[in-house]
C-alpha cells in the first residue's frame, strides 16, 4: 500500500500526516513537492495536509489548487483514486472542484485551536469504516477559515446521498448543518477540517484519529 503527501510552501502538518500514514501502512509515504508535475507510480492514496499554503493569500487553498502537481491529483481522483484533504487540504480540494461548497472565515472571526467532539455520520466509506455510525470521537481543530457553506440544494444532496462524514457536536465555526467533513459523489475523496493525524497515538492524548487511517488502509489492502 503506497501513499503520497503533497507539500506546499506553508504546509505545516505534512510530517504529522507522514507519521500517521507510516504507522497505518508500515511504509513511508512519498513526499511530493507542489512543483512536481506527476504523482509517483503505483500510488494508491494521496493526502493533502493542513497548514497555510502560500500564506492563505487570495482565498485559503486557492493558489495551491493551481499548483503544477494538482492537475495530476485531479486526474488521479477523477480516475477513481483515493484522496483526503485535511484542514487546508480540505480548502484545496474545494478550490479544485473535487469537493463542493465553500470554506469561509469562522463565524466568530477568530482562529480556533482546540480539541472538539465529532459525531461520525456515516461508516459507509473507505475513510470512516473504522468507526460506527453515530460514534462520538474527539479530534483537534486548528483553523481560521473552517466555516463550511452549502446552499439548500447542495445540503439536501449531501444529506440524501449520505455524504456528510462528520459533524461537530458543538459547532465551533458556524458551518452549515454542523458539517466537519464531506465525501465526493463517488465516496473516494474526503475533506475534513479537524486533524485526525494529531490524535493517532496515546502519547498525544488518544487514538480517535488513528481509527481513520487504520480503517482506510485496511480497506485498501483488502481491495
Amino acid at each position: 500500500m503506497q501513499s503520497a503527501v503533497i507539500v506546499f510552501p506553508g504546509s505545516n502538518c505534512d510530517r504529522d500526516l507522514k507519521v500517521a500514514l507510516t504507522k497505518a501502512t508500515g511504509k513511508t509515504p512519498h513526499m511530493v513537492w507542489h512543483k512536481d508535475t506527476a504523482l509517483p507510480a503505483g500510488v494508491d492514496f494521496v493526502g493533502i495536509p493542513g497548514g497555510f499554503s502560500f500564506g492563505d493569500y487570495l482565498r485559503c487553498g486557492a493558489i495551491a489548487a493551481r499548483a503544477p502537481i494538482m492537475q495530476s491529483v485531479i486526474n488521479f481522483a477523477n480516475g477513481g483514486g483515493i484522496v483526503m484533504g485535511i484542514c487546508n487540504g480540505f480548502q484545496v480540494l474545494v478550490e479544485t472542484g473535487l469537493l463542493p461548497g465553500a470554506l469561509m472565515r469562522n463565524a466568530g472571526l477568530k482562529y480556533i485551536c482546540k480539541d472538539v467532539a465529532l459525531k461520525v455520520e456515516t461508516s459507509q466509506s473507505l475513510f470512516t469504516n473504522g468507526y460506527n455510525q453515530g460514534e462520538k470521537i474527539t479530534i483537534p481543530i486548528a483553523h481560521h477559515d473552517g466555516n463550511y457553506l452549502a446552499d439548500d440544494a447542495l445540503l439536501a444532496r449531501l444529506k440524501g446521498e449520505d455524504r456528510i462524514a462528520f459533524t461537530y457536536e458543538d459547532n465551533p465555526n458556524g458551518s452549515v448543518a454542523d458539517i466537519a467533513g464531506i465525501l465526493s459523489e463517488n465516496r473516494r475523496v474526503m475533506g475534513m477540517m479537524p486533524h485526525p493525524e494529531r490524535l493517532n497515538d496515546p502519547a498525544l492524548g488518544g487514538r480517535d484519529g488513528a481509527k481513520l487511517f487504520e480503517g482506510l488502509m485496511s480497506s485498501l489492502a483488502d481491495a
